[in-house]
């Protein structure tokens, strides 16, 4: 059974009803409050609103709407939503608590005051802020070298996010793009690492996340050296190469592919590969061939592997003097020679 409502509140909710037929989106900013001016009020999501009212004494009739209705008449709560509340710090408050605020509780609110002269209404706009969260970024991808990349970053949050592109592996200091999209024509190899999306806003710290890019190119030696040793000794030939996938490696002796027997192995890792001989014989040397290969192409190089000479050294007698590998007087004999010669000269005239 519905229980009558006194006359004067029959007049308080027809004043509300027409509030509400005439309430429009997007409301001018009010104060809420007799004592200060305040216009927005401003509350990050989650956070708690308190939007303030005050009346002038207590036989005032009083009320909170917005646009989806009636919210407090009296101390009555017309509203279902568990997070709203009064707040009454002392008899003459009338204050509204918005617990976990979110977004759909932003827009216009009015705190309507029925007093014995005439009713008056006080409207506030809340507004609801969100921290920046990335929605949607693109996965880790892999393309090949001269292609055409677009990496996008999506983020929400309000205000609206900024979102900033930076190529963190190898640093790029000068790379800043500000964008949701990320478009990168005929890549090249060292645009491949990691690109961090960064969405801002100053609600509160920025959202990050990163995108690894691992861009494929076919081999390319990066260093060999030709090499020496004396027979019965050990020795090594090396071969690096640069590629991506990482290159297989093969080494030629002539027209014939070596494989780890007589007394050679080869030592395949990463980016080097490198061919052990164990003991080196006259049959060994000569011209080695290199072959680094992946998906993408492959490269060659030659690497000699010489007899060292054992007389290819100085053999010092002494200060200044020596015998280069010819068996010839150093330049320091020489000129010691010559000065001796000067002297003989002059003590015979």
């Amino acid at each position: 059974m519905v229980g009558r409502v006194p006359q004067n509140w029959n007049q308080l909710y027809r004043i509300l009803l027409r509030l509400l037929c005439l309430l429009p989106t997007g409301l001018p900013v009010r104060s809420v409050d007799f004592s200060r001016s305040t216009d927005n009020i401003t509350v990050r999501q989650g956070d708690t609103a308190i939007l303030r009212c005050y009346v002038e004494d207590r036989s005032s009739k009083v009320a909170w709407l917005n646009r989806s209705g009636i919210i407090f008449a009296g101390q009555d709560k017309w509203s279902t939503d568990p997070r709203v509340a009064l707040e009454k710090r002392n008899d003459l408050e009338y204050s509204l608590r918005i617990q976990k605020v979110d977004v759909f509780d932003e827009g216009p609110y009015t705190c309507s005051v029925q007093t014995q002269q005439h009713p008056r209404t006080f409207q506030v706009h809340l507004i609801v802020q969100v921290p920046p969260k990335i929605s949607n970024i693109s996965s880790d991808i892999t393309v090949n070298e001269g292609s055409n990349l677009t990496l996008v970053c999506k983020a929400n949050g309000r205000p609206e996010p900024l979102i900033t592109w930076r190529h963190l592996s190898p640093s790029d200091g000068d790379f800043n793009w500000e964008e949701e999209y990320l478009d990168i024509f005929g890549i090249t190899r060292e645009q491949s690492g990691k690109y961090e999306c960064k969405a801002a806003n100053e609600v509160s710290s920025a959202d990050v996340k990163q995108v690894r890019v691992t861009v494929n190119y076919p081999p390319t030696i990066t260093n060999a050296k030709n090499n020496e040793s004396a027979t019965g000794k050990p020795t090594t030939l090396r071969c690096e190469a640069s590629a991506m996938p990482l290159a297989d490696f093969e080494w030629y002796r002539d027209d014939s592919r070596i494989n780890n027997a007589q007394g050679m192995e080869i030592k395949s890792i990463g980016s080097q590969s490198i061919l052990v001989v164990a003991n080196v014989t006259e049959e060994h040397y000569g011209n080695y061939t290199c072959v680094a290969t992946n998906k993408l192409g492959i490269t060659n190089t030659s690497i000699y592997l010489f007899k060292s000479d054992p007389t290819d050294h100085f053999n010092h007698e002494g200060p200044g003097t020596g015998t280069g590998n010819s068996g010839s007087p150093c330049p320091a004999l020489s000129l010691w020679l010559l000065t001796a010669s000067l002297l003989w000269l002059l003590c015979k005239s």
